[in-house]
């Protein structure tokens, strides 16, 4: 496994096909080992699995924790190397960004919703260094957990608008045998805060199951279970079509929550189907 912190060093190092590539900001977990076991099966021994870690600055905003997220370097090495991936690519701040970026991406009125109410700006940095690191590690597949399934949304339909010749490969959420979706934020969580977002998992499960009663029954179904847990306090609670649309008649629907427990904001979804 090879480590490179520049650009010049990734492109004299991304020379095998085909190709992988994993975007995480490092802190990686079993979600993350996940992603790398697909992309290694994927392109198979004859291809080359890359990961990047950066911690996107772009991202955050200005009361977010970019301080405080936390950077595990030679833990996230090693889980990459028992993975078998061949290349990471570990950049600095300066180096992805020498000059503040006067051109960035828009991401469109999906960024707007959700998410992006809570979080202004946090797609178009978020599509802004996505297509960077697309282009710098030229890959033929590019692999993204499906937790973060806005963001997955909005990443498919930048790689459709902008032409840009690769797929998008999403991959299941890893979940804790609780049920708790892993996060690298988990850690933030204290004892009795991890027993509480628990929650959040048994909300989107009843609405799973109410699915056969229509969409109504599935919202209704999600906040009962919410409504047991007042002190995890809950930013969104969503049912949309599979592209984040709306709900139009019965089939499969994703439903998506944000919330905070304590000072820490969690997100999750599943998938519904509705009869």
């Amino acid at each position: 496994m090879r480590l490179t912190q520049t650009k010049a060093e990734l492109r004299a190092a991304t020379a095998i096909r085909p190709r992988a590539v994993v975007m995480t900001m490092g802190a990686l977990h079993e979600g993350h080992a996940a992603l790398l076991a697909e992309a290694r099966e994927r392109v198979g021994p004859e291809g080359s699995v890359v990961l990047t870690i950066f911690v996107n600055p772009l991202q955050f905003g200005p009361s977010e924790d970019f301080d405080r997220y936390p950077r595990t370097l030679a833990s996230d090495l090693a889980i990459a190397k028992s993975e078998g991936v061949d290349l990471v690519f570990n950049p600095s701040r300066d180096e992805l960004y020498p000059n503040e970026p006067s051109v960035t991406v828009h991401p469109g009125p999906l960024a707007d919703e959700l998410e992006g109410v809570f979080r202004p700006g946090h797609f178009s940095g978020v599509l802004t260094v996505v297509s960077k690191l697309l282009h710098l590690t030229a890959p033929d597949i590019a692999l993204f957990g499906e937790k973060d399934y806005q963001q997955l949304t909005l990443i498919r339909e930048m790689v459709c608008d902008l032409d840009m010749d690769l797929d998008v490969i999403p991959v299941q959420t890893v979940r804790e045998p609780d049920g708790l979706a892993l996060s690298s934020r988990n850690r933030y969580l204290s004892e009795t805060e991890r027993d509480e977002a628990l929650v959040l998992y048994r909300a989107l499960s009843a609405g799973a199951k109410a699915g056969m009663n229509g969409p109504d029954a599935v919202v209704a179904a999600a906040q009962a279970e919410l409504e047991a847990v007042p002190s995890v306090k809950i930013d969104y609670l969503a049912l949309r079509a599979p592209d984040l649309g709306p709900v139009i008649g019965p089939g499969e629907a994703r439903m998506l929550i944000a919330a905070r427990v304590g000072l820490t904001r969690l997100i999750d979804n599943i998938s519904i189907t509705l009869r």
